[in-house]
């Protein structure tokens, strides 16, 4: 529409704007609103497409141009502070852009602004005690997931048209299943981290999350490293396929579904009857070290979030302006001994070597799992109740995404379906290293199945 000159990038940007000026102040999507520059973008966007259409010179960026995207405020943005929902950072104005943030200016996009986010990307709620607690756009009561929260109800909401978000033990993934939206952890090092705060060196990814699991790959295409596009045409040609035929998935028998509410587990089973419809075969497979990667997965974020942060001068010499949940995980940090740290490394070692062999031996192309065990639960609920027993919310939300990190593997969330009450679940499809492509293919084939349309009343 933009190339036809049906639509010009200023008038979407102009509603994006409209949307977020009406809904931002119920959902706290968003930290940072860049109005003028998102203006200032579109306008350049549309001179440069209109040269396209005809005039003396040319300059089309791709899909992305002049298209109305958010980013995670742990991103570096260069004017625009930087604040990583921490009032540590609360004047923070980076020099340079994030190489992921130059990219995405290359393709034309268009800066939105940038997403509220649980503090310093340490927790799963998005109950920021600094911004304000952003809200589930399905059920403004309920969180919407995190540590990308903001994020994924932004895009919930059409708030803007994709984001980027990061994700070191389900961040994108798990607010993507909560709000309804699709979000993809790349293989860790194929999208440049450089330029965004960390919590986890060993195990921090940055993605994209959108409405459609096209709309993600436009996103992931335009941040992957130069030197990591190798397998790009082959994933370009999947993704006009529209079977899953001879493609075969692997059902772990431990661990996944040990504490799925039978909420979630229903709409699993849907699911998995509509991926062997559209040709998938499903296999039982076995990865007994799965047991070890939330104990391993804990050690190594806490032993690493705290590093940083005394690195940074900041704990404990700050500790009194951190909320209270991240305070408590940065002194859990302090006691991780280097023995029990090299341990849970021989573990994520020991873990990813397996989970590399059972799917080359048994020949499985993803692993099909739920992203989260259960739906968004209300916002302050500490503690969730599945199978009868009340559990950490925060252990319960991790437990899924978690191992994927651990591996440093590929995964995504797609929207598979409601809970009776009307909350969205996702589908979590885990993948070997560098095959984001397939992971896209598959949720694409199972997302026009599946045919789920709905989009929050708000």
């Amino acid at each position: 529409m933009f190339r036809s000159g049906e639509l010009s990038p200023v008038e979407l940007t102009e509603l994006m704007l409209e949307r977020i000026e009406r809904f931002n102040p119920e959902l706290n999507a968003y930290i940072t609103v860049t109005g003028e520059l998102a203006r200032q973008q579109a306008k350049r966007a549309e001179a440069e497409l209109s040269v396209a259409r005809g005039r003396k010179s040319r300059r089309d960026r791709g899909p992305l141009h002049g298209i109305p995207i958010s980013l995670k405020d742990n991103i570096c943005t260069a004017g625009i502070r930087t604040t990583a929902g921490s009032t540590i950072l609360r004047e923070f104005i980076p020099e340079n852009d994030a190489p992921i943030v130059a990219r995405l200016r290359n393709a034309g996009a268009v800066f939105l602004g940038k997403c509220n986010m649980h503090e310093f990307a340490y927790g799963v709620t998005t109950n920021n005690p600094h911004y304000g607690a952003a809200h589930n756009p399905w059920d403004k009561s309920r969180i919407p997931g995190g540590s990308s929260g903001g994020s994924a109800a932004a895009v919930s909401a059409g708030l803007c048209f994709g984001s980027i978000g990061s994700d070191t033990g389900g961040s994108i993934r798990i607010p993507a299943a909560l709000c309804g939206v699709v979000g993809l952890k790349p293989t860790i090092h194929r999208v440049d981290v450089m330029g965004v705060i960390p919590l986890s060196p060993s195990l921090d990814c940055v993605g994209p999350l959108g409405r459609t699991t096209r709309d993600t790959e436009t996103l992931f295409r335009a941040i992957l490293r130069e030197d990591s596009e190798q397998g790009g045409a082959a994933g370009r040609l999947r993704m006009g396929r529209k079977t899953l035929s001879n493609l075969r998935l692997g059902l772990p028998r431990e661990f996944f579904f040990e504490m799925v509410s039978p909420e979630v587990q229903k709409v699993f089973e849907l699911a998995l009857k509509c991926l062997k419809r559209s040709g998938a075969k499903i296999k039982e497979v076995s990865i007994p070290l799965l047991r070890q990667t939330e104990g391993a997965g804990n050690r190594i974020a806490w032993a690493e979030a705290t590093h940083y942060h005394q690195q940074s001068g900041w704990f404990p010499e700050r500790a009194a302006e951190y909320g209270v949940d991240v305070r408590s995980r940065l002194l859990a940090g302090t006691k991780v001994s280097a023995t029990e740290y090299l341990e849970a490394l021989d573990q994520q070692n020991n873990f990813t070597s397996q989970l590399a062999q059972v799917m080359k031996t048994e020949n499985i192309d993803a692993l099909v799992v739920p992203s989260a065990t259960l739906a968004a639960p209300l916002i302050n609920e500490e503690t969730s109740s599945v199978g009868g027993k009340d559990y950490p919310t925060r252990a319960l939300l991790l437990v899924l995404t978690r191992p994927a990190n651990l591996a440093g593997v590929p995964a995504i969330s797609v929207p598979s379906g409601f809970t009776p009450g009307g909350l969205p679940v996702g589908l979590q499809l885990i993948g070997a290293p560098n095959s984001e492509e397939l992971l896209l293919h598959i949720a694409d084939v199972y997302e026009r199945s599946a045919g789920l349309s709905k989009t929050p009343d708000l």
